[in-house]
Order: structure tokens, then C-alpha cells, then sequence
């Protein structure tokens, strides 16, 4: 991609995927969408959640779908907004989780970059969003990119946690090679599906049992309060 590019080390790993003819007119169909509308999250920004976690850290892969498509909301990590952003729907529904889960203290703010420091690949399965409008740059090329980003986390030596929230993330099991890795899955945590599996779940803690099982380290879920001065208060009811 010659505008949007990943860090060197993904770029290695994914060397012959980036030759494929699909990449260049995704890139030319954003290079376009970037001309006539808002598209988030920035370009500087399409590959946080590379630039954050490089292959050899990858522990855990959080598979989201779409990229958030109010402003200022998307920063390149699934579920995460920038600081100052007040945490939407399915990002208050995980807090709250995983303060029923693991005693969480729930922040005032939804930035989960040390999340993605940790080891914790936060991938959407498309990349970029027309502003206002979910589901645009669906079925415009992210989707085999990302397909292959699995793959190669999937032909990692060590094992690795994935972890499938709601119909759209459990698609992507015929990915994974379930006798090597470790797969947790759950409804989503949006508003429509967080009562019908996803709270009471306890991903975190399986998340972290599953990490120590393989003698690996622990994600701390922590985020701290911030200095942004936005509370969320208490979550809204879904």
C-alpha cells in the first residue's frame, strides 16, 4: 500500500499478501473515498493496532468488525475510542463485564491502547469507515486482508488466544486451528446481544487462564482514570 503503510515488521510477514492486486484497488477505492468524504479512522491511524502489537507479541487477537463512524471516535484499535471520546454502547457493556469479571474498575475514558501494548492484537475486520455511515468500505478488499492477518496469527508457533464476539468474529473459526490455539467466544456486547451470552461470560479471567496456562504473561486490564475529565457515570441500561 503506497499511502497506508504498516510497520516493517507486519510488512515482512505479510510481504506476499501485499503484492496481491486486491490491495492496490483498495488502496485506490480509499485513496477516492478520502477525496469526497470523512473517513475514519485517519490515514495516519488505519494501522494502530499494528504499530502497537507486533507479530512476535501477538498473544491474543480481539477480532471486532467495523471501524466506530462518529468523529473523533475510531483510532485504528476495535472497540477503543480516543481519549476525551465518551466509551459508545458495546465499549460501557465490556466494562461492565469485566467488572463483574475481574473486579475492574471502570475508567473514565475508553483509550485501551495498554491493552494492545500487552500482547493483544485489537483487529477489525474492515479498516476504514465512510463517516456517518456503517458498513460502507464493507466488501472493498479489507476483509481478505485481514483474512490473511489471521492466518498468519494462526501459523504462529505458540499458541494463542482468539477471541470471537457475536456471528460476524465467529465466521473467522475456520481460521483458526483450534488443536494449537485457544478460542473464546461469546455473543456481542452491544446493546442488541450483551443479555443473550456475552455478560456473565467472563472472558477476561478465561482470557488470562488461558494465557497462563501456556505460561504466558497476564493481561493487567487496568486503564486508570486519565486526566481527559470525562466521567462516564454509571453505563446506561441496554
Amino acid at each position: 500500500m503506497k499511502n497506508l503503510q504498516l510497520p516493517i515488521f507486519w510488512q515482512t510477514v505479510l510481504a506476499e499478501e501485499l503484492e496481491k492486486p486486491y490491495v492496490s484497488k483498495l488502496q485506490d477505492f480509499l485513496d477516492q473515498e478520502r477525496l469526497s468524504y470523512n473517513i475514519y479512522p485517519p490515514e495516519e491511524d488505519v494501522f494502530s493496532a499494528f504499530e502497537l502489537t507486533s507479530y512476535e507479541q501477538v498473544n491474543v487477537l480481539l477480532l471486532g468488525q467495523d471501524p466506530y463512524h462518529d468523529e473523533k471516535q475510531a483510532h485504528g484499535l476495535c472497540f477503543s475510542v480516543r481519549p476525551g471520546i465518551k466509551p459508545p454502547p458495546s465499549l460501557r457493556n465490556i466494562f461492565k463485564e469485566l467488572k463483574a469479571d475481574v473486579g475492574f474498575d471502570i475508567p473514565n475514558h475508553g483509550y485501551l491502547v495498554d491493552w494492545a501494548k500487552q500482547g493483544m492484537l485489537m483487529l477489525n475486520a474492515v479498516l476504514t469507515v465512510r463517516a456517518h455511515t456503517p458498513n460502507s468500505h464493507k466488501n472493498k478488499g479489507w476483509e481478505i486482508f485481514t483474512d490473511a492477518v489471521i492466518n498468519k496469527v494462526n501459523q504462529k508457533s505458540d499458541p494463542v488466544v482468539f477471541v470471537l464476539w457475536g456471528g460476524y468474529a465467529q465466521k473467522k473459526l475456520k481460521l483458526i486451528d483450534t488443536t494449537r490455539h485457544i478460542v473464546i467466544q461469546s455473543a456481542h456486547p452491544s446493546p442488541l446481544s450483551a443479555h443473550n451470552g456475552f455478560f456473565g461470560s467472563k472472558p477476561f479471567s478465561a482470557i488470562n487462564a488461558a494465557l497462563r496456562s501456556c505460561g504466558k504473561p497476564e493481561i493487567n486490564w487496568g486503564l486508570g482514570t486519565g486526566d481527559w475529565g470525562l466521567g462516564i457515570g454509571t453505563p446506561d441500561s441496554c
